[in-house]
């Protein structure tokens, strides 16, 4: 908060023009930069740029946390005109939620205004000399608050001790005027006398006024601890909004470590202030009633599910997750703590204050002790082999499956404070999960878990989502969750964006912008794509895991155009040189990538073919480096790469001769006119070719069982697509040649050889 500070200084100096223009009433006022200073500079805006349509997820992301934490801080605000401003400001700011990119880098203009306005101090009148700070990179920058608010606590300790000085003397110099003078029957000179009066009423006088110093003092400190832990909490909040927009791809930082310490000293602060009411002697009922009632919300926001369990849960399947609490070090000693985990439901969650109702599941392994850990010094309950037993399910509503059904853990136990008189009930949920009874269910339970995490609203009602989204969002979440789940920093691109969109408007001659078409829940996982078994998500993920598993370093560096439709695809290639090609994903297969070429057609013209997608069995058997060597009439990736030198270090060597007198054998893909130019074997014969495409036949009886092309030769069907003058049209099917070398002098071992070939190997 280092740069708000000098700011705040800096601007009772500037006129209010300059102001107003710095911090626009109506889109980002002085309160928010005022109320979430240190929040808003341990975030990263200067990335922020209109151009960067990838980045608005995380605009959306940081727009949602602002407008939940100005929510919070004014409820928990104890002025009402403060509290009414900041609600609305927090329901003007929601006319960012269409634009969020704007939000983003209108905060990174602020705060690079005022940087150049700190760093040109001369322009203003008198300017004042402030220490250099370098920017803490802490994400909890607020601990400057904690350290202020201790200051304020020794403040409070200090008045006290002299207060008490001050009592001390005045009894003092009462005894001295009510006892010995009386008892001994002096007569004292009357100005002597009145000299000690004088001492006594200015001591009096004195206690009086420290009494309402000290008073005001404590009243400043508890607003201010009310402050710092409204500040707190909102933190919480957002590591916990943070950590559900992780499973979407967005960046998380888990270390809980700055907010366990935070947790700490503000527990400390509140210790010492009951203590200061309690040493004033008469009560004050309004501070230790504050009092109270932050301690209570302190101890009872500590608990944090560090590690959530699986969004997805398999009944009768192990799992893990584990809670910390951040309070571990002020736990009293004696009794272990224990806690209990409980499966609920929707309905449930909703009332977490009243009793629960029904049984809504059966977990095992469900308790879970809480342990201190010195050497990292934190205080976690691991439960390590929790499972679903069972489950129960609501009714379900209309077409409603149960993959949209979402459930939560609720962590639940009672705990000791020291210092603390009484235990206090703590409890967390989780973030929702979705229970399936068998693997086929994953891929859609899944698509319920991501809608849930890119499209509900901070503070939600649990688990609330909206049923329809603006496509920029949709699109947005797909690239977070495409990239982070590849593992790579290429991002899908524009033309990438329009296909996809295309494809779940089912609009492929649709050519506007499609970013504020909303798209439904039912457009993305639950109405299967015209013409095709499979729904969108269904589709999208396929092509993702293939990605993940077998294309991360082609999509990483670029060499695959990816998602594309058949149309662009002619524009791209119909005026390039036969044997230009590209790799793009299948659109009618789920988790397929297709070579389309450019080849010679029959009239001397050209025309654009699409080889049989390979999945992840193909890959499996053969790299995808590996099949484009193979196809010698592909030469150029576009626009005009040549393909040897693009795709060279993804070749495998060749197998040098194995020991033990076996024959290498290997793959290759044949494609069209070579796969038909292979020599056919008469009947009774089968044939392998070597690696000079000749062949060398063997009987078919030797094998057993008897060997068939039609099991072991792949067929790959070309994909095709009609387009107003270019000449579509299948290729004859790929066939894989199974290509030796035959060692002189050996005599070939051929039920080892047909093992190898077959096609479970």
């Amino acid at each position: 908060m280092a740069q708000w500070i000098h700011m705040s200084q800096m601007i009772q100096r500037l006129p209010d023009d300059t102001i107003n223009s710095l911090y626009p009433p109506s889109a980002f006022p002085i309160e928010v930069r005022h109320f979430l200073a240190d929040w808003i500079e341990s975030q990263r805006w200067d990335d922020f740029a209109l151009e960067k349509v990838e980045q608005e997820s995380q605009a959306q992301a940081l727009l949602d946390q602002t407008i939940s934490m100005l929510q919070s801080i004014a409820q928990q605000n104890a002025n009402v005109v403060d509290r009414m401003k900041l609600m609305q400001i927090s329901r003007n700011m929601t006319m960012f939620q269409q634009q969020p990119l704007q939000f983003g880098v209108m905060v990174r203009d602020i705060l690079r205004k005022e940087r150049v306005l700190l760093s040109t101090p001369a322009q203003l009148p008198n300017p004042p000399q402030y220490p250099q700070h370098p920017m803490r990179q802490s994400s909890h920058p607020s601990m400057q608050d904690v350290d202020h608010l201790v200051l304020k606590v020794l403040d409070v300790q200090e008045i006290r001790q002299k207060m008490h000085h001050l009592q001390e003397e005045l009894n003092w110099e009462r005894e001295n005027y009510e006892g010995p003078m009386q008892q001994n029957g002096l007569d004292p000179a009357q100005s002597e006398i009145q000299k000690l009066q004088n001492r006594i009423q200015q001591l009096e006088y004195n206690v009086k006024a420290m009494a309402t110093k000290r008073f005001q003092l404590l009243k400043e400190s508890v607003d201010f601890l009310d402050q710092c832990q409204t500040r707190l909490i909102s933190r919480l909040k957002a590591w916990r909004w943070e950590q559900h927009k992780a499973a979407i791809g967005h960046p998380f930082d888990e270390n809980l470590n700055p907010l366990q310490t935070w947790c700490e000293q503000l527990l400390g602060v509140n210790g010492k202030l009951r203590q200061e009411l309690m040493l004033i002697g008469e009560p004050i009922p309004e501070l230790q009633e504050r009092l109270g009632q932050l301690l209570q919300v302190l101890i009872q926001s500590s608990l944090v599910v560090e590690k959530q369990p699986p969004q997805v849960i398999k009944t009768q399947s192990k799992f893990s997750t584990t809670v910390r609490y951040l309070l571990g070090e002020k736990v009293a000693p004696g009794k272990p703590v224990v806690l209990k985990a409980q499966i609920i439901n929707e309905l449930q969650a909703r009332n977490l204050g009243s009793v629960p109702g029904d049984n809504v599941g059966e977990l095992i392994n469900n308790t879970a002790i809480l342990e201190h850990n010195t050497s990292s010094k934190s205080t976690c309950a691991t439960f390590r082999n929790m499972s679903i037993k069972k489950i129960k399910r609501a009714d379900r509503k209309g077409s409603e499956s149960v993959t949209e059904e979402k459930f939560a853990l609720l962590f639940s136990t009672e705990i000791s404070i020291t210092g603390c008189d009484a235990p206090y009930r703590i409890q967390m949920i989780s973030l929702p999960v979705v229970v399936i009874v068998h693997g086929s269910q994953d891929n859609n339970a899944l698509a319920t878990i991501i809608w849930d995490c890119a499209f509900s609203e901070a503070d939600r009602v649990p688990f609330v989502v909206p049923e329809r989204v603006p496509w920029r969002m949709m699109y947005s979440t797909l690239n977070s969750k495409f990239t982070s789940e590849v593992g790579t920093k290429h991002n899908l691109d524009q033309y990438n964006q329009h296909f996809l969109a295309q494809k779940i408007f089912d609009k492929p001659d649709f050519t506007d912008d499609y970013s504020n078409t909303m798209v439904s829940w039912a457009q993305f996982n639950k109405e299967v794509l015209p013409g095709r078994p499979f729904t969108f998500w269904q589709w999208f993920e396929g092509v993702m895991e293939l990605t993940k598993k077998h294309l991360k370093t082609y999509w990483s560096e670029g060499l695959i155009f990816g998602f594309i439709g058949k149309q662009h695809l002619h524009l791209i290639l119909k005026d390039r040189p036969n044997g230009t090609f590209l790799l793009r994903f299948s659109d009618s297969e789920i988790g397929g990538i297709t070579i389309a070429y450019v080849s010679a057609s029959e009239n001397g013209g050209q025309k654009i073919q699409n080889i049989q997608p390979f999945t992840k069995r193909d890959l499996d058997i053969r790299s995808l480096g590996d099949r484009i060597r193979d196809i010698g009439h592909i030469t150029y990736l576009y626009p005009e790469f040549p393909k040897h030198e693009v795709f060279k270090k993804f070749y495998t060597e060749p197998q040098l001769p194995l020991n033990g007198g076996y024959i290498p054998v290997s793959l290759q893909t044949k494609v069209g006119a070579e796969a038909g130019s292979a020599t056919q074997p008469p009947p009774g014969m089968a044939a392998v070719g070597d690696n000079s495409h000749s062949n060398v036949l063997f009987p078919v009886h030797q094998f057993q069982p008897p060997f068939s092309q039609s099991e072991s030769i792949h067929q790959e069907i070309m994909e095709t697509a009609a387009s107003p003058g270019v000449d579509f049209s299948p290729n004859p099917p790929v066939v894989y040649s199974e290509h030796m070398t035959p060692a002189n002098n050996m005599d070939l071992d051929l039920d080892t050889l047909l093992q190898d070939l077959s096609p479970g190997n």
